[in-house]
């Protein structure tokens, strides 16, 4: 999969590769305002790591953030530091987390364009060391962001008052 730069198919940046290893430091987690997207299958399983039903996570752990277009999408919600929920010393679902979370950094948003990688890789001491990831496996987190789109539902719509 090609990401398309200017309605023209170019090779990527990453076409040789990027390089990323996690270092857990909890930069991307804590401390900045932030939504952590949840799909169909990232809920399933937090709520089974948590011991809750369904429903109960997602009234305790999980907030609707409305987007243009009368869509909101399913987040984690934050602790009033702008912490993730999930963050005790360390993520404390760090096995099961969110499908953004493991595929963080290679996000679309980031691999359109190298400068944004490269912003990437000013906020995250773990962008540009470690581990070569190939544009394949690149481009199996994009194809993955792509098959397990994040819950969504319409915005509620008040009635007006009808005297």
């Amino acid at each position: 999969m090609e990401l398309r730069i200017n309605s023209v198919a170019e090779k990527p940046f990453y076409e040789d590769g990027l390089r990323f290893s996690c270092r857990r430091c909890s930069l991307c987690c804590r401390q900045d305002e932030g939504f952590v997207f949840l799909t169909k299958n990232d809920a399933d399983v937090l709520s089974a790591a948590v011991a809750l039903r369904y429903e109960e996570f997602i009234q305790v752990y999980c907030r609707w953030v409305k987007l243009g277009g009368g869509v909101e999408l399913l987040c984690l919600k934050e602790k009033t530091n702008n912490d993730c929920c999930f963050w005790k010393d360390g993520c404390s679902v760090y096995h099961t987390r969110p499908l953004q979370c493991r595929s963080y950094p290679f996000w679309k948003n980031f691999l359109a364009d190298k400068k944004l990688w490269d912003k990437a890789l000013s906020d995250c001491p773990g962008v540009g060391v470690g581990e070569l990831h190939s544009k394949a496996s690149i481009e199996a987190w994009i194809q993955s962001e792509d098959a397990e789109p994040v819950i969504q539902r319409r915005h509620r719509r008040l009635q007006p008052c009808l005297e």
